[in-house]
């Protein structure tokens, strides 16, 4: 086998014992735990308050909007802290990327202004 795919075999041999070792944890867990479900145990909780009504429950599109807004900026941070520690190192042409990023999440953010999605109704 050449150098090439002793390469391969080492990433699948982990992944294999990766994936053995997922089964292995999950299967001895199933085995040990305890299994004795009550009325009280399968009731639907919420924050200490008795549940009324059916479970199911539609919910309004804009929660999703506002927590996909919520996670774009804040990945939008996890790209912005290491670039603000190395700023100096990377000169011009770091602070020309990032300017085009953080313009690129504006223009996200000003469409979604005239979209109206930040509107609470």
């Amino acid at each position: 086998m050449s150098e090439y795919f002793q390469d391969y075999v080492a990433v699948a041999a982990f992944a294999g014992f990766g994936v053995l070792l997922v089964v292995l944890t999950l299967g001895i867990t199933y085995l040990v735990r305890p299994s004795n479900p009550t009325q009280e145990k399968i009731t639907t909780y919420e924050c200490g308050v008795d549940a009324v009504g059916e479970g199911w429950n539609q919910t309004f599109i804009r929660y999703y909007v506002f927590g996909l807004l919520f996670v774009l900026f804040d990945v939008e941070a996890v790209f912005i802290f290491p670039w603000a520690i190395s700023a100096e190192q990377l000169g011009l042409p770091g602070a020309i990327a990032i300017i085009v990023f953080i313009l690129t999440l504006l223009e996200g953010l000003l469409y979604a202004v005239r979209k109206g999605v930040l509107k609470w109704e």
